[in-house]
């Protein structure tokens, strides 16, 4: 099994779309004006209207409600990222810091209050383990 892709439900597919592809670099397939979708070398990031929660149940999915989940992009420099990306994130977590797995690390923000993880694996142990991974 392998996970085909994580989707954000949102009252505001544009601002993510946006958002996303400065943070990924890639540009979202729009096949509806509700839906998009960023597909990276390793997963898919989709990003749904909150119109279409109703196609999961009623009160499946809520936009902007979640505190839970952490989106986490493997990169190659932490540090380079963060420069480029700190005039436009308006909501840091937390700076490039070393975690005690050996992951360099920082956390952000999306408009939607969804937490993201930037990481660079930079002590041996941290690269052997991604070592194959895409």
């Amino acid at each position: 099994m392998n996970i085909a892709s994580i989707r954000i439900i949102t009252d505001d597919v544009d601002r993510l779309v946006a958002f996303y592809e400065k943070v990924t670099g890639a540009t979202a397939e729009r096949p509806a004006p509700v839906f998009a979708e960023l597909v990276t070398q390793s997963c898919t990031l989709a990003i749904g209207h909150s119109q279409t929660a109703r196609l999961f149940g009623a009160g499946s999915v809520v936009g902007a409600n979640n505190r839970t989940v952490i989106i986490e992009f493997r990169v190659d420099d932490v540090e380079a990222e963060y420069v480029r990306l700190k005039p436009f994130v308006d909501d840091w977590v937390q700076e490039p810091t070393m975690m005690p797995w050996g992951n360099r690390s920082m956390l952000f923000r999306d408009p939607d209050g969804n937490l993201l993880n930037l990481f660079e694996p930079v002590t041996e142990d941290a690269i052997e383990r991604f070592r194959g991974r895409h």
